[in-house]
């Protein structure tokens, strides 16, 4: 699959998979060095736009390295970019250790994952009846 990429920054980089198999492609700071204090939130500006066809979703997941050793990642969970988006993306990028830290520029911080998706006609009507019925959280316990 192609994917068209516009930089917007002489500093942005284009998302690179850091292996054969690796399902999501490196994001990169192409904006100012930033500080994340512990528990606030900074947009991160890739410098980057893309043209995701139709039918597909851009997924901006957290690198599990820089999630799991410096506690940062992205505040909405996973991030989803539109086919018809073509502004910026950008890594709302949280805090959630106990130190500051400081995301300089050209570092990798968000992964992408381009994946299909299907939309649904939501109508109204009863559901059918199923063994679990309408428990949740934890409802199907442990044995």
């Amino acid at each position: 699959m192609v994917v068209k990429v516009k930089k917007l920054m002489d500093s942005a980089v284009l998302p690179k998979y850091g292996t054969e198999f690796s399902a999501g492609a490196d994001l990169v700071n192409a904006g100012d060095s930033v500080v994340v204090e512990t528990g606030k939130t900074v947009i991160v500006h890739t410098g980057i736009s893309m043209e995701i066809p139709v039918g597909y979703v851009g997924l901006v997941h957290a690198r599990s390295g820089m999630a799991t050793k410096r506690g940062l990642a992205p505040a909405n969970k996973v991030g989803v970019i539109d086919s018809d988006y073509r502004g910026e993306i950008m890594v709302a990028l949280h805090n959630h250790g106990d130190e500051a830290q400081t995301v300089e520029i050209g570092e990798r911080v968000a992964q992408i994952i381009i994946a299909p998706y299907v939309t649904a006609d939501f109508v109204e009507g009863d559901l059918d009846d199923t063994v679990r019925g309408d428990g949740g959280f934890g409802s199907t316990g442990r044995k």
